[in-house]
């Protein structure tokens, strides 16, 4: 099978975390299983890291454009999944809307899965900037019960970006993710803990950091991606696909969604999602 990737940052502007996930992916799918990493457009923001434009509600919800558009390219290429390497997962449960393929979001997959491996669960973040934002999306995910809140990571997405690229200087940053996260394990009470953001997954991932204090570490590029494949096989076995039924699942018409693209002039929007 073939698996679109969507990752929220430009690739292209991070060579070191490209090259480290698609090592990281190859060891997680199986044989037979081709993924193919895409990133937002070149030049969708000022910066290499979009958190200078995702802690802006308005920003983040027209950035999440590419998303729907990606959606229906991957599609119309002939992948059978895709995966929303990006723990907000933008536009999820409407792309959901607008594809026959499974459709996977890093967040909601860790969050649904931290039930099986804990009783509560919490985020460590270098971006804690939209701390308002996560009680309601956790809420959407229907796990906000168990959800404990989010901490601070204690290091920068530079950071974690030199220590993808230059592994000398990985050990001081995790060692710094470790402490912060036994803090929360302590303070919040937590036994399981969601990295917030995919590249500080990846880096503990390579390092084998499973557990920290005591509490499972989600490896959110495994779930994504065995996910995909899993839900795969479960719509080629018993046919089960995303629930049709009201507001937010129901599909609409596809030629009048292509008349709403070409309308706002967003037609062509998916074909501008290269391949890195």
């Amino acid at each position: 099978m073939r698996i679109w990737h969507q990752s929220f940052t430009v690739l292209g502007d991070l060579p070191a975390y490209r090259e480290a996930l698609r090592e990281r992916i190859h060891k997680v799918v199986r044989p037979g299983t081709e993924v193919v990493l895409h990133g937002q457009i070149p030049g969708t923001y000022p910066s290499d890291y979009p958190g200078t434009d995702i802690k802006y509600s308005t920003l983040y919800w027209l950035h999440g454009l590419q998303w729907i558009s990606a959606a229906r390219e991957a599609e119309r290429q002939g992948f059978q999944a895709m995966v929303l390497a990006s723990i907000p997962s933008p536009m999820i449960r409407d792309i959901r809307t607008l594809v026959n393929i499974p459709v996977v979001g890093y967040g909601e997959t860790a969050f649904h899965l931290s039930g099986l491996y804990g009783r509560r669960v919490g985020m460590l973040f270098f971006n804690t900037e939209r701390l308002d934002f996560w009680p309601e999306q956790v809420r959407q995910w229907g796990v906000s019960e168990r959800f404990a809140g989010i901490s601070e990571a204690g290091v920068s997405f530079n950071q974690v970006a030199q220590a993808l690229s230059d592994p000398s200087k990985a050990q001081p940053v995790i060692d710094t993710i470790i402490a912060h996260g036994e803090k929360m394990v302590r303070e919040k009470g937590v036994d399981v803990i969601v990295p917030g953001e995919m590249p500080m997954n990846l880096l503990l991932a390579n390092a084998g950091v499973h557990h920290i204090g005591g509490a499972t570490v989600i490896d959110g590029i495994a779930t994504c991606f065995k996910m995909a494949e899993t839900l795969h096989d479960l719509q080629q076995i018993s046919g089960m696909t995303p629930s049709q039924v009201g507001f937010f699942h129901a599909k609409p018409d596809p030629e009048r969604v292509e008349d709403v693209l070409k309308f706002y002039g967003l037609e062509n929007l998916g074909r501008r999602i290269q391949e890195d």
